[in-house]
């Protein structure tokens, strides 16, 4: 697993520091990330599968990850934090182990952040949780380079008014790690914090690593609901990390890889996308439509009730001539 992460950093190095190595010349060194199963993927609510079947995810030890310190590294790309194995995911079709997770953000003053998109729309950044099929490799390295190898869960990063205590248990170490290659140890804390509260509503594609070498190895589960920071945490996060050794220092930013083609894959959800079933427009004349309605209803009753007030008082009129005639008589 060591060598693989390893592997993955010097990797990431060469390639993402533009030029011939940016983004758009990775497949010429990687023909992988050139395939037609990439990932982000910019998610369409309206061309996803609702799929009943899907099972909620369970992920296990993450309330108490043990009582080592974990691993916090600035590794030139990212900001990485080592997971023990006793962390692991329930719901996928095998058992899923944990191994790290990181984050991807953008830059001060721009928008966007986050690796995946849902209707185009990119958030402040993205949390990536990487487990490796256990029950049928031995290692990170092995499965990663094996179909659904690896599950990672991906959540959506927005800007929130208040400062999030879980992520705090990150961002507060920053200062320690300004640099590639520094490390520091985090006392372990509740991970479960990271995710939003609720995991029911997910969308589940087959995508790839979302860099170099780009395998089509991963089981992507990307959650609906967001989880929020401050924007002091985030300008932390964007302000804090260099992606070089030493000087002259590169401030690490925009560590996140643009949507890749869906090439006919289908996305599949957990859920009823409820809103996607009308556009805007649509909804509008819906909408109209209730309205318009309603008042023709209101108006209808109306008419209904005055005509028969009026047939009431003309019985009532009736019945006071008929009873003077016959007290005349």
């Amino acid at each position: 697993m060591l060598f693989f992460t390893l592997l993955l950093e010097v990797i990431w190095t060469l390639a993402a520091n533009g030029g011939p190595h940016g983004q758009d010349h990775w497949p010429a060194s990687y023909p992988e990330c050139g395939s037609n199963a990439q990932s982000p993927i910019n998610i369409q609510t309206d061309s996803v599968t609702f799929d009943p079947e899907l099972l909620p995810l369970q992920p296990h030890g993450y309330e108490q990850p043990g009582t080592e310190p974990l691993d916090l590294h600035n590794n030139g790309h990212t900001v990485q934090l080592s997971l023990p194995p006793t962390l692991y995911l329930e719901g996928l079709p095998r058992k899923y182990v944990a191994a790290q997770l990181h984050l991807h953000w953008g830059q001060k003053g721009s928008p966007g952040g986050s690796e995946h998109q849902i209707n185009g729309e990119a958030t402040a950044a993205e949390l990536h949780i990487v487990h490796y099929d256990s029950d049928s490799y031995e290692s990170l390295s092995e499965a990663a380079q094996r179909p659904q190898g690896l599950a990672v869960l991906g959540f959506l990063i927005e800007v929130g008014e208040t400062k999030n205590p879980a992520y705090e248990h990150i961002l507060s170490h920053l200062h320690e790690i300004r640099h590639k290659d520094q490390k520091t140890s985090v006392p372990p804390f509740n991970l479960r914090e990271l995710f939003p509260p609720l995991l029911a509503q997910f969308f589940r594609y087959n995508g790839s690593l979302t860099t170099p070498p780009c395998y089509q190895s991963v089981l992507w589960t990307v959650f609906s609901r967001r989880a929020q920071i401050s924007m002091g945490q985030l300008e932390k996060l964007q302000e804090t990390l260099f992606s070089t050794e030493e000087e002259p220092s590169k401030l690490l930013v925009q560590n996140y890889r643009a949507p890749q083609s869906l090439n006919q894959r289908t996305v599949f959800a957990s859920f009823i996308q409820v809103g996607s079933l009308y556009t805007t427009g649509e909804m509008l004349s819906l909408g109209v439509g209730i309205l318009v309605g309603c008042l023709c209803l209101l108006l209808a009753v109306y008419f209904i009730a005055r005509k028969i007030r009026k047939k009431r008082l003309g019985n009532r009129k009736s019945v006071v001539f008929t009873s003077a005639r016959a007290t005349e008589a």
